[in-house]
């Protein structure tokens, strides 16, 4: 009667067990990857447990020559977690680069491209700008009115060493908020460090830095005549 009961145990716990495993929702996720020219390119499918991923980066430069696009569709791995993740920066030279990562959890959740709108409307923050591709850091640069949700200064350096030519990148501009202390890969092999630095002005209003050292100014005129 013993081995009977425990047979039966054995039994229900291995009836719950492929119960519980055939439970799991498994998500048909479409498969892209393509780059600038090779876009929107062939697409495949696979199938996941944890769900779809969709991510686009995006370099716009003041030539459509030289703009570059990345986009990257799949399935998240089981050992892989996905995060919802955007950002944007403008800097000098007409730059522009835009980061979308989205994740979902139905069936082709990820097949439709990203697309982007952006305000062109001012905040009223003022930054510093300039780009340059040669050393980190710039031989000129100009102030840029920030737009929409990009409403913080940024210094941003980014390397690499892909295809054997090693790059050098530097730049200022306006970024979102989320931009400030970033340490990530784009655009398939460069490595981006970012800072939030102060502006030129905000809402019109000159920086707190340049605002605090007139009394000291005046003081030390006071002291000197």
């Amino acid at each position: 009667m013993a081995w009977s009961g425990s047979l039966k145990s054995l039994l229900t716990v291995f009836v719950f067990t492929i119960l519980a495993v055939c439970s799991v929702d498994s998500y048909l996720c479409t498969v892209q990857q393509c780059e600038d020219a090779s876009c929107p390119g062939s697409t495949s499918s696979c199938t996941a447990s944890k769900g779809c991923f969709n991510q686009m980066q995006q370099f716009d430069t003041p030539s459509t020559f030289t703009d570059r696009i990345f986009k990257n569709k799949g399935c998240v791995g089981e050992s892989n977690t996905c995060n919802d993740e955007s950002f944007s920066a403008t800097l000098g030279d007409q730059r522009r680069f835009i980061f979308e990562n989205r994740c979902c959890t139905s069936e082709q959740c990820n097949k439709d491209d990203i697309t982007v709108s952006s305000s062109s409307s001012p905040n009223g923050v003022v930054c510093t700008a300039c780009y340059s591709e040669k050393t980190q850091s710039c031989s000129s640069v100009t102030t840029l009115k920030c737009t929409g949700k990009e409403t913080k200064c940024i210094e941003f350096t980014g390397t690499s060493s892909t295809a054997g030519s090693p790059l050098t990148l530097y730049g200022k501009g306006c970024a979102t908020e989320n931009t400030c202390n970033l340490q990530q890969n784009v655009l398939n092999g460069i490595q981006i460090k970012t800072s939030c630095v102060s502006p030129v002005s905000n809402n019109g209003s000159p920086t707190l830095k340049l605002i605090s050292s007139v009394p000291i100014v005046l003081l030390l005129l006071k002291v000197l005549l």
